[in-house]
């Protein structure tokens, strides 16, 4: 896309920011003329406000306003800075380690980058940046994070088209009103080091700019045998937010995030027999990593966002983003080769598979939400309305190889054939009432409408044009502020332009339906949450994950039965909690049936009917904890543990290799349970901690990809050293 959408991105933005910027500039000259000191005016507490109570959010946007978690009636996990911060988190890949029932998909290259599983369900359409869509393929990173809302279920009504599990929310830094700057400095094994400053300053009574800025590198224990050589994560990144009419009716807010990733990408291990490779007879194992340093994951992530707040009450309101976001990457990655006892790797041309290619995405979003509460009738109504408008402009390209005879060599900029395009306008028309019917008893009902316009460079599926409802509703009883109990149902479809499946004859979008009963409990005057949530998602006419694919659909209809329980907070003024379980039965209800040109059909093998989906585990497990010796000591530690993830097709015509004797035996990643601990020894101007991930030195395997034959291993262990000084 021209640069002059850039332009045009700020210039609207500025525009937006006069009404807040003119009235700053007014207060300061009036203050100055006079000489007199300002009035200062109390004002009630609003949520966004309220701090965090460490591992205990109390304030979420998830719902489109600001909310405490508590009243949501909906499952709701928020992980706190506080949280990531003792856990020395760096990527959002590893932050979310803390959700259960979430697993990570390697993903490979047809959707590279972030992806994992929620409820069993892909959440590739499902990360948002500040309740805006993030879908873009990259590896995202926590230094400009407040936190990280994770809303379960379909969510289509508050959000858009999307998956069946959940939504996954960065919430952003942004300027504050006062002057606070803390930087850290951190070393580890595997050659980890890692730099972060967060940089606030109060420029008037309402304007206050904010820098974040991060430099990490880190290894992994994989050794390629012959040349040394390990996978990298070389990342980094700049944030800044700009406030200005912060607190008062017209607040704007201008923000920009720059990322940049070097990694040397890592396609893990394959399988041998159906468990993870470890062959004695070549020497091959987990510890083997089949590429080099010649091999690249490039990325260059730029986006801007504008946001305008005119606040007509502390009850009324009406807040507009303008975001414009540009992603650049391209990727050369090793696969190792196929085989029980592969030959060992030598360098990036010897054995195994390539895959290289450049991609291009940019966006264009608007986005405005108005937001009011009333009483009519007797009762009182929460309402919430909007409209949103996206515009996607994307390219795929293979990167060319320019050493195809002695051994495969591909350079980031020479972009090669074009494997597919697209550029699509999406549309979007909300309202949701909240009513509080009798005392106590509140109902929801909310409806979304979505039209989308596309193009494709597909010769066989050119363009597509649709229009899809998406409901919300539910049922909350609150007798007291310490207790809520919910019903809910709600659902989402796809495709969308950045997912659809390139497939010959049109198909149905997906679609799913969860309904989900749940309750929320505060202990100890509020400082410690309970939350229980039991739910059904089914889920219709499943998609592939890569946009190649000509055979999209994975399965016609699939369900996850579930139950989550999740404490966190204070069990004292001292110990800190974050603890979750989530059991999942997920399985595959209806077998894929594709349909190509002149109306000839191919099914999946029916034999995976009634069989557990993949990469879900039955259990899994997440507890942190931490406790206050001293005022100035703290020690800590938790748990990560997942049950075994099958690895495998669903789409697949033929799984003989999967049943054995009539049983269901796939390949499969075992389940581990993963040990970290820290301490730390914190003064008011400065602090040192030492976290050890993985102390029991686990080889375990934490990414499935979406073939079914790879996966990725964890790290081993780690030990980390940070320093952290504030002034």
């Amino acid at each position: 896309m021209p640069t002059g959408l850039h332009r045009k991105t700020i210039t609207l933005a500025l525009l937006m920011a006069l009404p807040a910027i003119s009235s700053a500039a007014e207060e300061e000259k009036t203050a100055d003329a006079t000489q007199t000191m300002t009035e200062v005016k109390v004002k009630s507490e609003r949520i966004q406000d309220k701090p965090n109570k460490g591992y205990q959010a109390t304030k979420t946007r998830v719902g489109k306003t600001y909310q405490d978690p508590q009243d949501v009636p909906q499952a709701v996990t928020t992980l706190t800075r506080e949280l990531l911060h003792d856990q020395q988190v760096g990527s959002l890949r590893e932050a979310l380690r803390n959700v259960v029932g979430l697993s990570v998909n390697a993903a490979e290259g047809g959707r590279a980058g972030d992806n994992f599983n929620l409820r069993g369900f892909y959440t590739f359409g499902d990360i948002y940046l500040d309740n805006m869509r993030d879908t873009a393929q990259y590896n995202r990173e926590t230094f400009n994070l407040e936190q990280v809302d994770v809303l379960r279920g379909s969510a289509a009504m508050l959000f858009g088209r999307g998956q069946a599990g959940g939504v996954i929310n960065q919430v952003s830094k942004m300027a504050e009103l006062r002057d606070k700057n803390v930087v850290t400095g951190s070393l580890g094994e595997y050659d980890y080091h890692q730099f972060t400053g967060d940089f606030n300053k109060q420029l008037t009574e309402t304007a206050a700019i904010r820098v974040n800025v991060m430099d990490r590198y880190e290894e992994t224990y994989r050794k390629n045998p012959t040349t040394g050589d390990r996978p990298s994560f070389d990342r980094k990144g700049v944030a800044i937010s700009f406030g200005a009419g912060i607190g008062t009716e017209n607040e704007f807010f201008l923000n920009h995030i720059y990322t940049q990733t070097r990694d040397v990408p890592d396609f893990g291990v394959r399988f041998s027999g159906t468990h993870p490779l470890n062959s004695s007879s070549t020497g091959a194992s987990d510890k083997t990593f089949w590429g080099d340093n010649r091999n690249f994951d490039d990325s260059d992530t730029r986006v801007t966002t504008a946001i305008f707040t005119h606040k007509f009450s502390e009850d009324t309101q009406l807040r507009t983003q303008l975001r414009s976001g540009t992603y650049n990457r391209a990727f050369w990655a090793k696969t190792p080769p196929k085989g029980a006892t592969p030959a060992m790797p030598t360098f990036s041309g010897s054995a195994g598979g390539n895959v290289a290619r450049y991609l291009n995405y940019e966006t264009l979003n608007l986005q405005s939400d108005f937001s009011t509460k009333f009483e009519l009738a007797g009762m009182k109504h929460a309402l919430l309305t909007g409209v949103e408008y996206l515009k996607e402009d994307s390219v795929r390209r293979q990167l060319t190889d320019l050493d195809p005879t002695t051994g495969a060599l591909f350079d980031r900029h020479a972009k090669g054939n074009l494997q597919n395009s697209f550029n699509a306008d999406n549309y979007a028309l909300y309202v949701q009432d909240s009513v509080e019917f009798v005392p106590n008893w509140t109902a929801l009902a909310g409806v979304r409408r979505d039209e989308l316009h596309s193009k494709y460079s597909s010769a066989t599926s050119p363009k597509l044009s649709y229009g899809e409802n998406s409901y919300r509703t539910g049922l909350s009883w609150q007798p007291n502020p310490d207790r809520h109990y919910y019903a809910t149902w709600s659902d989402s479809f796809s495709p969308t332009a950045d997912l659809y499946q390139l497939t010959v004859v049109p198909q149905d979008p997906e679609r799913s339906k969860t309904f989900e009963v749940g309750s929320k409990w505060l202990f100890m005057d509020g400082d410690l949450a309970v939350r229980t949530a039991l739910f059904t998602t089914t889920k219709y006419w499943e998609r592939n994950t890569d946009l190649e694919a000509t055979s999209a659909i994975l399965t016609r209809k699939r369900r996850t039965n579930g139950v989550e329980i999740e404490v966190t907070g204070k069990v004292t003024d001292r110990w800190d909690v974050f603890a979750g379980i989530a059991l999942l039965d997920a399985r595959v209800i209806k077998a894929a049936q594709n349909v190509a040109a002149g109306n000839v059909y191919s099914y999946a093998d029916e034999r995976v009917e009634g069989q557990r989906a993949r990469n879900t585990p039955i259990g899994t497990l997440n507890i942190w904890t931490t406790y206050a010796l001293t005022d100035a000591w703290k020690i800590g530690g938790g748990v990560e543990a997942k049950g075994e993830r099958y690895a495998y097709q669903p789409g697949s015509a033929n799984l003989s290799g999967s049943f054995v004797g009539g049983h269901f035996n796939p390949n499969s990643a075992p389940g581990y349970a993963r040990v970290d601990l820290m301490a730390s020894y914190e003064q008011p101007k400065w602090a040192v901690r030492l976290n050890v991930k993985n102390l029991l030195d686990k080889e375990y395997y934490d990414a499935v990809y979406d073939n079914g034959g790879l996966v990725t291993p964890g790290n081993r262990r780690q030990a980390i050293v940070t320093t952290e000084y504030k002034f």
